[in-house]
Order: C-alpha cells, then sequence, then structure tokens
C-alpha cells in the first residue's frame, strides 16, 4: 500500500478523526472498514468535505481508511518515490535525468564491494560532472537511484533479489577509469546508506562542484545482474559511461635487422631457426608448434601446457606477411620478442603463481598490451577464453592477444580517413573472418 496524503481529520459526529488515503499499487482491491469507499461514515460528512478529500465510490484501488485502523492492520510502510518532484510540496520545476543501463557479469563487471578490492575496480564505473550550484548554495543536490531489473520475472527461476548499493568518489584529473590503486588509498565521498535487497536503493547527496565517478555494485562478487542507474539534479549535471571506449595502441613492427650488424643473441637465434625450418628457411604451423612447445617447456617460471595446432596456425596468421602461410626469418624474430613481453605480462599478474590469471585481471593485462577495451568487449572474451573458475591459462591468453592483434592491424589496414569505419563486400567480411 501506499501513503497518498498526511493524515487529514474530518469532522464525524463531534470529533475530528484523522483518516490516511491509501492506494493498492494493483489497481484493485480495497479496504472494507470504516471510511471505505462505501462505508455509512461519509453519510455524515456535507458534500463539500467529501470534495475537499476527493471521496468516489469507485474500485480504483484508492481508499480512506482511519489512522488507527491504518496503524492496526499494518505493520511495515515502505516509501517509494516516483520521481524526486514528490519530495518538494507544490514544486514547479523540474529535475535533470540521465540513466545509464548496465550488467554485473560474472568474471569481468560484478566486482562486489568495496570489501573486495581485487574485484571492486572492476564494476562499471559511471562519471559524473556536478558544474551548477544550487540557487544561493555552494553545493549541488542529485539523487541517485539504483534498480535491479528482472528480478521479479527470474524468481520462478530461483534467482532472489540482490543485495546492492553504490559508492561515490571523487575523480582525480585523469580521464579514465579508476583502478585498484586508487581504492586502497582513497575513501568513497558518498555512498548509499546501506547495501540491501532491495529492488531499487535511492539516496539524495549534496557535493560541491566538481567531478566523480560513480560505482554501482553487488555486495558480494561473482553475482549476476541487469540494473538501471538513474542520476536526478537540480541543475544540469553530465554523465559519462567509463566501460565504452575501445582504444588500441600497438607501435609499429620494428624493421629487421641486417645479417652483418645481428647482435650475438641473434646469430644464436638464427642458428636456432635455421635448424628448425631446414633448407626453405621457413617455419610451417607444424615446425611453430614443435619449436614453441620445446622452448615454453624449459621454463621454469611458468605453468604451460601444450600449445595447440591450432593456436600456432593463428600466430601464423598475424604474423606472415608474404601470405605462403609459412613465417620467414624476419616475421619470426618479431613474433618472438612479442611473445617474450606477453610471457612477461602473463607472469606479471599470474599474482599467486598458479599458472593461470584471473579474468578479473583481464583488462590491466590488455590495456598493458595495448588493447583498452569496452566492457562488453571483456565479457565477450571471458565467455570465450576462461574456464569456470575464472581463470585463464596461458594459451588461452597467448590466443586471446594474437586474435586481438590479427583484428586490430586488419581494421587499422582497412579503415577509412577517420580511422573508426571499414566497408567490407560479403566475400570480404568472410574472407577476414577466416583469417582472424
Amino acid at each position: 500500500m501506499k501513503e497518498e496524503d498526511t493524515k487529514p481529520k474530518v469532522n464525524f459526529r463531534g470529533q475530528r478523526i484523522e483518516l490516511i488515503r491509501v492506494r493498492n499499487p494493483w489497481g484493485q482491491v480495497e479496504w472494507n472498514g470504516s471510511w471505505s469507499d462505501s462505508s455509512p461514515e461519509w453519510r455524515s460528512v456535507g458534500p463539500a468535505e467529501q470534495k475537499r478529500l476527493c471521496h468516489t465510490a469507485l474500485d480504483d484501488g484508492e481508499f480512506w481508511m482511519a489512522f488507527k485502523d491504518f496503524k492496526a492492520h499494518f505493520d511495515k510502510v515502505e516509501i517509494c518515490n516516483l520521481t524526486p518532484d514528490a519530495l518538494e510540496e507544490d514544486a514547479v520545476h523540474k529535475w535533470e535525468v540521465t540513466v545509464h543501463q548496465g550488467s554485473w557479469v560474472r568474471g569481468s563487471t560484478a566486482g562486489g564491494c568495496r570489501n573486495f578490492l581485487d574485484t571492486f575496480w572492476t564494476n562499471p564505473q559511471i562519471k559524473l560532472s556536478l558544474t551548477e550550484k544550487d540557487e544561493g548554495q555552494e553545493e549541488c543536490s542529485f539523487l541517485v537511484a539504483l534498480m535491479q531489473k528482472d528480478r521479479r520475472k527470474l524468481k520462478r527461476f530461483g534467482a532472489n533479489v540482490l543485495t546492492i548499493g553504490y559508492a561515490i568518489y571523487e575523480c582525480p584529473d585523469k580521464d579514465e577509469r579508476l583502478n585498484k590503486d586508487f581504492f586502497r588509498y582513497h575513501a568513497s565521498r558518498a555512498r548509499s546508506k546501506t547495501f540491501i535487497n532491495l529492488r531499487e536503493v535511492s539516496d539524495r547527496f549534496k557535493l560541491p562542484p566538481g567531478e566523480y565517478i560513480l560505482i554501482p555494485s553487488t555486495f558480494e562478487p561473482h553475482q549476476e545482474a541487469d540494473f538501471c542507474l538513474r542520476i536526478f539534479s537540480e541543475k544540469k549535471a553530465i554523465t559519462r559511461d567509463m566501460d565504452g571506449n575501445v582504444d588500441i595502441d600497438l607501435p609499429e613492427p620494428p624493421k629487421p635487422t641486417p645479417p652483418d650488424q645481428e647482435t650475438e643473441e641473434e646469430l644464436r637465434f638464427r642458428a636456432l631457426f635455421e635448424q628448425v625450418a631446414g633448407e626453405d628457411m621457413e617455419v610451417t604451423a607444424e615446425e611453430l608448434e614443435y619449436v614453441l612447445n620445446a622452448v615454453l617447456r624449459k621454463k621454469k617460471d611458468i605453468k604451460f601446457k601444450k600449445l595447440s595446432l591450432i593456436s600456432c596456425k593463428n600466430i601464423i596468421s598475424l604474423m606472415d606477411t608474404s601470405g605462403n602461410g609459412k613465417l620467414e626469418f624476419d616475421e619470426f624474430k618479431v613474433f618472438w620478442d612479442k611473445l617474450k613481453q606477453w610471457i612477461n605480462l602473463f607472469l606479471r599478474f599470474d599474482a599467486d603463481k598458479s599458472g593461470t590469471m584471473s579474468t578479473y585481471e583481464l583488462r590491466t593485462a590488455l590495456k598493458a598490451a595495448g588493447f583498452q577495451l569496452s566492457s562488453h568487449l571483456l565479457q565477450l572474451i571471458v565467455l570465450r577464453y576462461a574456464d569456470e573458475e575464472l581463470q585463464m591459462d596461458f594459451d588461452d591468453f597467448l590466443n586471446c592477444l594474437v586474435r586481438l592483434e590479427n583484428a586490430s592491424r586488419v581494421f587499422q589496414a582497412l579503415s577509412t580517413k577517420n580511422k573508426e569505419f571499414i566497408h567490407l563486400t560479403i566475400n570480404e567480411f568472410i574472407h577476414l573472418t577466416m583469417n582472424i
């Protein structure tokens, strides 16, 4: 039930009776006791008084009750504000509102609350710019409402309402996502009063003009749900999703060193290549599989499963500039340098030295490799390459990097002047997808 007015009083047989107007949110089924729509009490109330109280005898879900009856029959009241305008008496002004639709996805964006520092930073992040102060005030008023979607619909499948909330942090000068270290050393400027298992959580705040990062989350990590985040502000506020940007920064492949200028290490590397490649001085996928597995097995600091033939074919697809399906020495050397960098990256983010990397670290690892990806792309990568424990081994990490770089270099080669679009025929598209 929902309170519509605050206890007006009516004259009844020489007494002032406190009434409360109630509406059934389902639109039908009403109170049938004292002061209900057709109760005899209304016969003692004049037409003017009935008009003031908007009394009607319709089965529309709205009705009056004596306040004493309301207290006797209800033991819990939940106040629902449809919009912030409902908080103001006779308010005429309109509030500014921005809406963000998002998802908490296990393994990529379901980081849980600040108690879980290792994953909290992976939650969706929304930048909020407060630019205009309230009239005659030094601060900006705004209201944040976080709603988890479709929980009623999913209840029949055993899904419960999750415990949700949000935190607001002052934004540093850098225009990028906040990383794990930021939350290690900075406290929130504001947050929802509590994490609670309600469909919607909302609170009103006042903060000085400036830029802030708003982070909605579930209390526990790894819990999946779609959400809707609404931000209402008295003055215009600017919001931006920090998780939708894609930016690729790959260095140009180094030019090959002339044979007469090769270092001692490069000469040893050439001898190894000649031994594997044979007289034609080109490495096939099968030969590449043999040499990479032989070398990687000798590395003591990385737990390693056998590299697959498919992985090696993907590598050749990336590095084969001549188009003959094999790697020449210079192509092999460029890849070898990449491989050493990627191994170091993997070891850096394999924090517990288990031989696998947590998918929550993937965003940072890929950025260090030159790939800033949107949350949606990260979710697709996790679905494709992670295991049930949300871990990724080196073989999957290598395949992921090879495919990302191959796709990025193809796009850069075919993109138009503004570097944001490519135009392909169906034949060109299928040709590309078969080789990426």
